[in-house]
């Protein structure tokens, strides 16, 4: 399953990192793709605050890994500045999927195949007009679709397009 879900503002996409992660659990990874400024790190706050995180969530451009303690630990991964796969494997990535907490990681696509497994969100983001985002997410098979778009609409998060894989 699929679906597209359109946010009208950085609030509505932090809303919706804290509904994601309230519906995925302690152990979610996120993989977040997307052009510069679409709200991969936006979103991320939203996880965070959910989380019981109070510190300022920045992007992790230049350290790549920012870690955050709150309720549930949160490790803030960013690969925008890895070449390949060979670098992402060092960097302990693999560490961080099977350990406790909750994972994001913004330019996940350059982990190739090393972001997969079922408890992996991947999402991408579309910077549409104004502060409008279009982002099409992808929930691991185990995730009920009603729940998921009760979830949604209690929020009034807008589900432009489902689609069933």
């Amino acid at each position: 399953m699929r679906l597209v879900v359109r946010t009208r503002s950085p609030q509505e996409t932090r809303e919706l990192g804290g509904l994601l992660v309230s519906v995925a659990g302690q152990r979610a990874i996120f993989a977040l793709g997307g052009d510069l400024g679409a709200g991969k790190t936006v979103f991320t706050q939203g996880v965070a605050r959910a989380l019981g995180i109070v510190d300022e969530i920045t992007s992790p451009t230049f350290t790549l890994i920012n870690e955050y303690q709150g309720d549930t630990p949160l490790h803030h991964i960013d690969l925008y500045r890895i070449e390949g796969s060979v670098d992402v494997w060092e960097l302990g990535l693999d560490d961080y999927m099977e350990g406790d907490g909750v994972v994001v990681v913004e330019w996940a696509d350059r982990a190739g195949k090393l972001l997969t497994g079922p408890r992996v969100w991947r999402l991408h983001f579309a910077i549409l007009e104004g502060q409008d985002r279009l982002i099409e997410i992808e929930p691991p098979e185990m995730v009920e679709d009603s729940s998921l778009e009760e979830a949604l609409k209690s929020r009034g998060i807008e589900v432009v397009e489902w689609k069933e894989s």
